[in-house]
């Protein structure tokens, strides 16, 4: 056993507790044992995603064509050019930024897994977001994505973050959830705000179904991820002001894994229910299916 191993979000916070570090550290210090590699190298992988993270915000937000299927596209910029009426400008921007990233997948632009294809906006925006609106440095954004890290580790191991396994529940569920306890280290909150803002953000995804139209990660992947972003910040806003979730942490994702297991097939990923299967979205497969032969 690896000193500062973890499988759950209790042996974590243990872990970190125990060693008088935060959760950061113990996810940091785990991948050096794994990897055999330095404290200089793990780190620099860090940044090189958060470099990523930078460049696929900034090629969704400037690129206003479609993806092939013509479903989505031009959205991020739409955005970012209207007056935002609604939303403060920390959430408004996380929004924005998560059609960009989700938009610039859609594309075939580069982008971070983070833990999937399919929930890939939700993390790097509100990440960005907040470190802009708040100023953080470069190294606490590597050890909040870090913590991020840490938490999706937990729920793949116990869980799952696959669409196919678990419905959007455990794709973009495990996204915002991962971003919400991002956002809340940000923002200056201890190891056990942290825990609180993934535990309250993940709970209100659980069910979510697995539904995309013509089988593509575009409808309604895109707007969700942009959707649950913004979940996201409102999470680390309420563990931020000391609200707890009455479920601990480790029983939520137990709650989301039972919950993978008793959804329909229908609702993960085969496009065989929910939105996939209304009218418009089978219209939109039938088109897609003769351009394909068309073409």
């Amino acid at each position: 056993m690896y000193e500062y191993e973890y499988k759950t979000l209790e042996e974590l916070s243990h872990r970190a507790a125990q060693h008088d570090i935060r959760i950061a550290d113990v996810v940091i210090r785990h991948e050096m044992e794994t990897s055999e590699q330095t404290e200089k190298v793990v780190r620099q992988r860090m940044v090189s995603r958060l470099e990523v993270f930078r460049e696929s915000i900034e090629a969704g937000l400037t690129d206003t064509g479609t993806s092939v299927s013509g479903l989505v596209g031009g959205d991020a910029n739409k955005l970012s050019h209207s007056s935002g009426r609604l939303l403060g400008s920390l959430p408004r921007k996380a929004e924005m930024y998560a059609l960009a990233v989700s938009e610039a997948n859609a594309k075939m632009f580069k982008i971070v897994a983070c833990p999937t294809a399919g929930s890939c906006g939700i993390v790097p925006a509100v990440l960005m977001a907040v470190s802009e609106e708040l100023g953080t440095s470069p190294d606490e954004n590597v050890e909040a994505l870090f913590t991020a890290a840490g938490i999706g580790a937990v729920v793949s191991r116990n869980a799952s973050v696959a669409g196919a396994v678990g419905g959007c529940q455990a794709e973009c569920g495990t996204a915002a959830a991962m971003a919400a306890a991002a956002a809340a280290q940000l923002a200056g909150g201890s190891d056990d705000a942290i825990l609180q803002a993934m535990a309250l953000c993940m709970k209100n995804t659980l069910g979510l179904a697995c539904d995309p139209v013509a089988g593509l990660v575009e409808v309604p992947c895109v707007k969700r991820n942009a959707c649950l972003a913004v979940m996201a910040v409102g999470a680390a806003e309420m563990a931020l002001a000391g609200i707890r979730s009455v479920i601990p942490p480790d029983e939520v994702i137990s709650a989301m894994a039972e919950i993978g297991r008793m959804m329909p097939v229908a609702l993960k990923e085969t496009s065989d229910g929910g939105l996939a299967r209304t009218e418009t979205g089978k219209a939109v497969a039938r088109r897609l299916e003769q351009e394909m032969n068309e073409g």
